[in-house]
């Protein structure tokens, strides 16, 4: 924040005869006071400014000392009544609350605006699962080629057919097991089930076998 000149000529008139705001050496006051004027003094604050480019040189964050409230400082006390002694009763110690309130909503806002243009480029990511199914047979006379053509045969937005093999049951009976990739928001294994089931002449169940969401 840059302090209003009325507060610049009463931080000049502190420093003409000192270096530092508290002491003798650099401290985390004139790193508070240092943040708050916020650029290098004008020339008609020549030890504000000699003050400013000193401190400058440092670095701030590992003066020691505590970091104080700005108001605190004597220099900050008599700025008011400097600026009295003008009869400017619109002159802000530290500059306008309502400017920089105005000035963060604007920035706020604008960050805003940034962050949900960026993530409005960003693409949907769509939930999708692997699943495979064992579908069992009637018995040992099923054709297991035919059931998987019938398997197959159904289609559905989100479902995309995979890999299959014919794993053993019992008794020379095989069965049909499928992979298939779904997405979560448009199939669901129930209805793919269900779908299977219709297929009487064929099938006689189907378990899910394995289920990963990818």
């Amino acid at each position: 924040m840059t302090f209003s000149d009325a507060s610049l000529q009463a931080l000049n008139e502190f420093l003409e005869d000192k270096s530092y705001i508290e002491g003798t050496s650099a401290s985390k006051s004139d790193a508070v006071v240092f943040k708050a004027v916020g650029q290098e003094p004008k020339d008609e604050f020549p030890h504000a400014a000699r003050w400013y480019r000193h401190i400058a040189a440092q670095d701030l964050a590992a003066l020691p000392g505590s970091e104080k409230e700005l108001a605190s400082f004597s220099f900050a006390q008599t700025a008011p009544a400097a600026a009295e002694e003008e009869d400017d009763d619109d002159i802000d110690l530290f500059g306008s609350d309502e400017e920089a309130d105005e000035e963060a909503e604007r920035v706020k806002q604008q960050r805003l605006a940034e962050y949900h243009a960026k993530k409005a480029k960003k693409p949907a990511v769509i939930a999708k699962s692997m699943v495979t199914l064992d579908v069992k047979p009637w018995d040992d006379t099923t054709d297991l080629d035919e059931m998987e053509k019938a398997v197959r045969s159904i289609e559905m937005d989100g479902l995309l057919w995979g890999t299959s093999k014919r794993v053993p049951v019992a008794f020379g009976v095989n069965m049909l097991r499928i992979a298939c990739v779904v997405e979560d928001d448009k199939v669901s294994t129930d209805s793919l089930q269900e779908l299977i089931a219709d297929f009487e002449d064929y099938v006689q169940s189907s378990d899910v076998f394995a289920f990963a969401k990818i």
